[in-house]
């Protein structure tokens, strides 16, 4: 996926992604929706391949990184010095939160998952409308996002999530409705 140049791209990108993945949801049966992955992971390489065993769990991950964007934005905008991993999770090991992120999802239904989701991508649309161009793709434009530009995190935890959401939930489709 091409990395947005502006805010324009920017929402573009997360839309067109939003509704390809929400299509592809809507384009699985009930019983797909709600049964395990049966698609082998032992090829796959990445952890999360064997963590996420449904689609709840995958809409759980991206639910949940909404949520680390939002709480790192709007901390920081009102002065709150905040990273964007809580405590005591880094880049090293913020495979750990993902885990938890999946075994605290179990408490949700499919559909409460789904309305959090949708509601949570429009939140996290209406924070990006809310900075300039400027904002978003200057680099180190705000001494809380490191050596990124704010519009990066954005990228991350929308389009480029719900590229990999998308494969992992077609991946299922196809293994379950053989």
């Amino acid at each position: 996926m091409a990395r947005a140049q502006s805010k324009e791209e920017l929402i573009t990108f997360s839309e067109e992604s939003w509704q390809k993945l929400c299509s592809l949801i809507n384009s699985l049966n009930e019983e797909t929706k709600n049964t395990n992955f049966t698609f082998k992971v032992e090829d796959k390489k990445e952890k999360h391949w064997a963590r996420d065993k449904n689609l709840r769990d995958v809409m759980v991950h991206l639910y949940e990184w909404h949520q680390l964007l939002i709480n790192f934005v709007e901390k920081n905008k009102r002065g709150e010095k905040t990273s964007f991993l809580p405590s005591p999770y880094n880049w090293k090991n913020y495979g750990e939160m993902n885990y938890n992120f999946q075994i605290n999802g179990q408490k949700k239904s499919l559909s409460e998952i789904t309305q959090q989701l949708s509601e949570s991508h429009m939140k996290v649309i209406t924070l990006i409308e809310n900075f300039s161009n400027k904002e978003l793709f200057t680099k180190k434009y705000f001494d809380w996002t490191g050596s990124t530009s704010l519009g990066q995190y954005f990228q991350s935890s929308m389009s480029s999530h719900y590229e990999w959401a998308y494969k992992k939930i077609k991946l299922h489709k196809k293994t379950s409705e053989l």
